[in-house]
């Protein structure tokens, strides 16, 4: 009845026949504006309430909370894990001032040094238990006895070296000698086992202390968590690699945590452990919602793409263009699944954090942050129903594809920096040490951060390395800040303006809009002169049809 009522208003005459074809063109054309109307329309048009839209704004809430918990709680175990890598350096390094030299912890340049420094290992491990402040002990195997410290040297199997008369006699080959004792008696090595000490430094290449620590996080009681166990296995390297009188001192260690076996605590730990358990069960439960409403959607607009296409091909002989197809597939829907399904496999990891089952923080942080960045930016698809918000997501849509194919370009030349910059410069700055350093100091480069310092660090104790280091980085800065840079601000620039110009006078109609506008200037294309015509499709605008000649070459 509503849609006779509504062609008669249309048609001003009572003497049209109506016709299926007519009634089944406005129901389509209803449907189609209902589809594209916003979740206000929606509900003035047909009272529908916007549940889709009430899940996502829901979900937002949770999702930011849960992200905040695990967040505090991740801190927690970051934060202890660097602070035991710092206080085991302070314990096993003599002489550590407190900073790293560049990748490795300290440096010794003597003989006696070097015993010295391992020698303090030892000792200081013998005593860990009056020393150490923290809640660590020496590890111990199933049947309660103490892990034993592990003593490796490695060198080459035979050696003699006469510098003064640039000889040498060297068997490449590697033999690695170990020891292993109590951890209480290891400062009695160097009695017991005073040959294993004697050190030939110019076959030795390195030396690994290993051993196994315990320790329990009870700072996370603070937050009404239950505390983690810890097990630390810790590495103290002496590598003498490079043979050129300086010795670095590594101290790495590879923490894991588990549920403790033992445990009794009062208050509101465990309590509160359930209550997260509930609300992160809640959080995957939202998410299926919102998961299914999506779908349902992107199956509905399937469907209402087919019926306009066939309507198309039946009344018109002619395809929908790829413009309009694409305003079917909404790809905001995509986003929203995406990130129901990071959410939900966070949330799924975080529970079995929770209940002590798994220790991958890293990999739940991972899944949970993603999901939120892509949650929140997805708030920016309810801000473009109004056109004032709407000109970010219109100009990124605009300036996309140019920005993308002017970053290949640009990302040739970037990637000839970097190598050159790398084979020329590496050995003589530390910024250019590695491909990835390089990638990383011409990038900030690229933005005006420390221009001074990168001139600057390079000395001119090799005057062709500093002259060609002036002008690699002159020309550099010159050419991507002044030029590349430029270039693309002013693609994005341009296509605001573009964007702001149809803003005021309006954009260019497509064939669905003008279908939605019951305009009929449709060009009818025959089969038989297809392949003469040529569709041609813009941002803005599509089905614009251009007879085809080979002699015209167009240049974009």
């Amino acid at each position: 009845m509503e849609l006779l009522v509504r062609y008669l208003e249309r048609s001003n005459s009572f003497s049209s026949a109506l016709t299926p074809e007519v009634i089944k063109e406005e129901k389509l054309r209803d449907d189609l504006k209902y589809y594209f109307m916003s979740p206000c329309e929606k509900y003035r048009a047909r009272r529908h309430i916007p549940w889709k839209m009430g899940v996502q704004i829901l979900k937002i809430v949770m999702i930011t909370t849960q992200l905040v918990l695990f967040g505090l709680n991740n801190q927690l175990v970051v934060s202890y894990k660097e602070e035991n890598t710092m206080a085991l350096k302070n314990l096993f390094i003599k002489g550590y001032s407190g900073v790293d030299e560049d990748d490795y912890s300290i440096a010794v340049y003597t003989q006696r040094d070097v015993y010295d420094s391992l020698f303090y290992v030892l000792d200081q491990y013998s005593q860990l238990g009056e020393l150490s402040v923290g809640a660590i002990s020496y590890a111990e195997d199933e049947n309660g006895l103490f892990l034993p410290v592990t003593i490796c040297k490695e060198y080459y199997k035979r050696g003699s070296l006469n510098p003064s008369d640039e000889a040498y006699d060297i068997d490449a080959q590697l033999e690695t000698l170990c020891m292993e004792h109590d951890p209480r008696t290891a400062n009695q090595w160097r009695k017991q086992n005073s040959s294993f000490f004697d050190l030939d430094f110019y076959r030795l290449v390195n030396i690994k202390v290993t051993f196994n620590l315990k320790g329990i996080n009870l700072q996370t009681v603070r937050s009404r968590e239950l505390p983690d166990c810890y097990s630390f296995y810790v590495t103290i390297t002496f590598d003498n690699e490079s043979h050129s009188g300086k010795v670095k001192i590594y101290l790495d260690i590879d923490a894991e945590s588990s549920a403790c076996r033992d445990w009794k605590i009062s208050g509101t730990a465990q309590k509160n452990t359930h209550y997260l358990l509930v609300f992160d069960g809640f959080v995957i439960l939202v998410c299926i919602i919102s998961t299914t409403l999506c779908t349902r959607s992107i199956i509905l607009a399937v469907r209402l793409l087919q019926r306009f296409s066939q309507f198309f091909h039946e009344n018109f002989n002619r395809k929908v263009c790829e413009d309009d197809q694409k305003e079917f597939l909404n790809g905001w829907y995509v986003l929203v699944i995406v990130s129901d399904v990071l959410t939900v496999t966070g949330s799924i990891l975080k529970m079995e954090i929770q209940a002590k089952s798994l220790t991958s923080y890293d990999v739940c942080s991972i899944f949970l942050g993603t999901s939120t960045l892509l949650v929140w930016v997805g708030v920016i698809r309810y801000l473009g129903y109004f056109q004032k918000y709407n000109v970010l997501i219109l100009t990124m849509k605009a300036a996309f594809p140019k920005v993308l194919r002017f970053c290949c370009c640009a990302g040739m030349i970037y990637l000839g920096y970097t190598f050159c910059g790398w084979i020329v410069l590496g050995p003589y700055h530390e910024k250019f040490e590695g491909l990835s350093r390089v990638a990383e100091c011409l990038f900030s480069l690229l933005n005006g951060d420390d221009m001074f310092t990168t001139f600057a660090q390079l000395k001119d104790k090799n005057i062709l390395v500093w002259l060609f280091s002036r002008a690699y980085l002159y020309s550099f800065i010159s050419l991507f800040i002044y030029m590349v840079l430029s270039l693309f601000i002013a693609l994005i620039t341009d296509s605001y303006e573009t964007i702001k110009k149809y803003q005021n006078d309006g954009f260019p109609l497509t064939d669905l809009q003008k279908f939605l506008r019951e305009q009929k200037d449709f060009p009818v294309v025959d089969d038989s002169s297809e392949k003469d015509v040529e569709l041609k499709c813009s941002t803005f605008s599509c089905c614009k049809r251009f007879p085809v000649n080979d002699d015209i070459i167009l240049i974009s």
